[in-house]
């Protein structure tokens, strides 16, 4: 199985703020530590989608850079 290492460029920090929990889910606000960005969020899976988002788009910025040079 091939495993591949994480650099500092794959790694993303987010801060979870819960402000409260309704209808067996989370609400509440999360923060990309690195780009100082603020998303709001109504539920967990919310929450996961915004999280996968923010990994899918700085690894796409990554490509395009190291593609570049």
């Amino acid at each position: 199985m091939n495993k591949s290492k994480l650099t500092s460029r794959d790694k993303n920090t987010f801060i979870v703020k819960l402000d409260n929990r309704q209808r067996d889910s989370w609400q509440g606000e999360v923060v990309w530590a690195d780009e100082n960005r603020t998303e709001r969020f109504r539920s967990a899976l919310e929450l996961i989608k915004l999280m996968d988002e923010a990994m899918n788009s700085r690894a796409a910025s990554a490509a395009k850079e190291s593609s570049a040079v």
